[in-house]
C-alpha cells in the first residue's frame, strides 16, 4: 500500500493539526460536515483528537434545502454521527433561493450559518474538509484567471475572522486517503451530486481530466502567520472597551510589514469585521502609529478611527507603558457572551489572564 491509500490514523491527524496550536486545555472545536466522504473522515479523527485532549467536537451539519433528498440525508449523517458519541445540530438555509449564482449564493449561506453557530456556541476553531485534491483544484482554476502570487498560493490553511479562526488541518491529505479511512471503519458516505454538475467549473474540470496545479510557496504563507502571531503575543494585551492594548515600543521594533498585518488584524478583529482596512487606509493609520512611537508621547490629540475602531494613545496605570488601545467606535460591543476578540488565537491561548472564552 502506498502513501496515497494508507488511511489517516489519531498520530497522523495530530500533525496535520500541529501547525493550529495552540489550543485551550480542554478544547471545543467544530467540524462543518455535509455527510460526503471528506468532512465525514475529517470528523471521525477531530473527535478523536478532541477526546484525546479531554475536549469536545461539535459537528454542524448544512442542509442547504436545494436537493429533496438533502433533509433525509441531514439526518442520516446525525444519526452517524450520534452512534459515535459525537454531539451535531442540523443548520438550515431557509429563504428564497436565487436563480442565478446559485453556488456561490450556497456557499456565503453555509459559512454564514456555520460563524452564526459557533458564535452563539462560544467555539473559536471551525474546521472545514478541503482537501489536497480540492487545494490543486484551486490553483488551476486560479491560474486561469490569472491570478497573483497570493492566488495561487491557494487556500489558506488558517484563516483568522472575528469571531473564530477557520483551519482545513487536511490540505495535505489527499481524497484517496480520507476514502480509505472510512474505509478502514467500515463507514459509509454520501456523494453530493452537485460535484459532478456540468454547471459548475469545479465540476468540468474533473471531466476535462485537467492536471491540478500546485499551490505556490504554501510554506511562506504559513510562516507569515506564525510571524503574526509570535508579533501578537509579544505587542498585544487586554484592553478595556471590550478592545485590545498594543505596547507602542514593541510596535515600533517591528518590520514595517508586520506592523500593517498587526494593525490589520487587530482592528479587523475589535471591529467584527470580515476584512482589514482598505490598504490606504491601514497604511496611512500605521505611519500615525509609527510616528506617535518616534514622538512618544500621549494624549487625546492622537486619537483617531479607523473601520469602526476608536485608537487612543495612553499610558498604563500607575506610570506604566505608552499603549495604543483599540476599542469598538463609540463604546460598541458584540453580542459574543462578552469575550475578547480573537487576535489571533495565539495570543489568548498563551495565557492572557482575562480571556474570556479560554475559561
Amino acid at each position: 500500500m502506498n502513501d496515497a491509500e494508507r488511511p489517516l490514523d489519531t498520530v497522523a491527524f495530530a500533525r496535520l493539526m500541529a501547525p493550529f496550536e495552540p489550543f485551550e486545555r480542554r478544547p471545543t472545536i467544530a467540524a462543518a460536515v455535509s455527510g460526503g466522504r471528506d468532512s465525514l473522515a475529517m470528523a471521525l479523527l477531530a473527535q478523536d483528537w478532541a477526546e484525546r485532549r479531554n475536549g469536545v467536537l461539535v459537528a454542524l451539519i448544512v442542509d442547504h434545502g436545494l436537493r429533496s433528498e438533502a433533509a433525509a440525508e441531514a439526518a442520516a449523517t446525525r444519526r452517524t454521527l450520534a452512534r459515535l458519541g459525537c454531539e451535531s445540530a442540523i443548520l438550515r438555509w431557509s429563504g428564497v433561493k436565487p436563480r442565478t449564482g446559485l453556488q456561490e449564493a450556497a456557499r456565503a449561506a453555509r459559512y454564514r450559518l456555520l460563524r452564526d453557530a459557533c458564535r452563539e456556541r462560544g467555539i473559536l476553531h471551525l474546521l472545514v474538509a478541503h482537501q489536497a485534491d480540492d487545494q490543486a483544484e484551486t490553483v488551476t482554476m486560479r491560474a486561469a484567471r490569472g491570478s497573483g502570487p497570493d492566488g495561487l498560493a491557494g487556500m489558506a490553511a488558517l484563516v483568522e475572522l472575528p469571531e473564530l479562526r477557520l483551519l482545513r488541518p487536511l490540505l495535505g491529505a489527499p481524497r484517496s486517503r480520507l476514502t480509505a479511512t472510512l474505509a478502514a471503519r467500515g463507514m459509509r458516505w454520501f456523494d453530493d451530486p452537485s460535484n459532478d454538475d456540468p454547471r459548475f467549473e469545479r465540476a468540468r474540470l474533473r471531466a476535462a481530466g485537467t492536471g491540478p496545479g500546485r499551490a505556490l510557496d504554501p510554506e511562506g504563507r504559513a510562516d507569515r502567520e506564525r510571524d503574526l502571531a509570535a508579533a501578537a503575543v509579544a505587542a498585544l494585551e487586554v484592553g478595556p472597551d471590550g478592545g485590545l492594548a498594543i505596547d507602542r515600543a514593541i510596535f515600533g521594533q517591528l518590520r514595517r510589514d508586520l506592523r500593517s498585518r498587526l494593525l490589520g488584524r487587530v482592528v479587523q478583529s475589535v471591529g467584527r469585521n470580515d476584512y482589514p482596512p482598505r490598504r490606504d487606509r491601514l497604511e496611512r493609520a500605521v505611519d500615525r502609529l509609527s510616528a506617535a512611537v518616534a514622538r512618544g508621547k500621549s494624549g487625546k490629540s492622537q486619537d483617531f478611527t479607523l473601520s469602526e475602531c476608536r485608537l487612543a494613545l495612553r499610558q498604563a496605570p500607575e506610570g506604566g507603558r505608552l499603549r495604543w488601545i483599540v476599542a469598538p467606535e463609540h463604546g460598541r460591543k458584540d453580542g459574543r457572551n462578552g469575550a475578547q476578540p480573537l487576535v489571533p488565537a495565539a495570543f489568548f491561548a498563551c495565557g492572557a489572564p482575562a480571556a474570556a472564552h479560554l475559561k
